[in-house]
């Protein structure tokens, strides 16, 4: 269980650890589904061709907090998901999402903010 009181991770640190046993069974029994990061925007805290485990419920009763790392559909592209940093939140309807690799990372700040229905779920893990 997650300390409620602790700081959110910093961007840049290698925050996942490798998925536990705990990870992987809820992976089989379908409460976490595989996502591949593609493309350098969340390095150094996940690489590129790296496999994650996402929790698809976790914002079903409470919304995201800042500092959490989430897929999310693009707002452009329906076909693709993109892999980010919650960097403030906008109300109950609006996030904005950040790669922690500014130099590599098309985001708000391009995108402008996203719609907290458009977040698919959590990263718990990677595999």
């Amino acid at each position: 269980m997650e300390d409620a009181n602790a700081p959110p991770p910093q961007p840049g640190t290698r925050e996942f650890p490798p998925a536990s046993r705990r990870e992987r069974a809820l992976w089989l029994l379908g409460h976490r589904r595989r996502f591949r990061v593609e493309g350098t925007s969340m390095e150094p805290t996940l690489l590129d061709g790296e496999d994650v485990l996402v929790d698809i419920q976790a914002y079903i009763e409470q919304g995201p907090e800042t500092g959490d790392v989430v897929v999310a559909r693009h707002p452009f592209k329906s076909s693709v998901r993109m892999v980010k940093r919650v960097a403030a939140l906008k109300g109950d309807t609006r996030v904005l999402l950040r790669g922690d690799n500014p130099a590599g990372s098309t985001d708000e700040r391009t995108l402008g903010s996203t719609a907290a229905r458009d977040i698919v779920g959590k990263v718990t893990a990677r595999i």
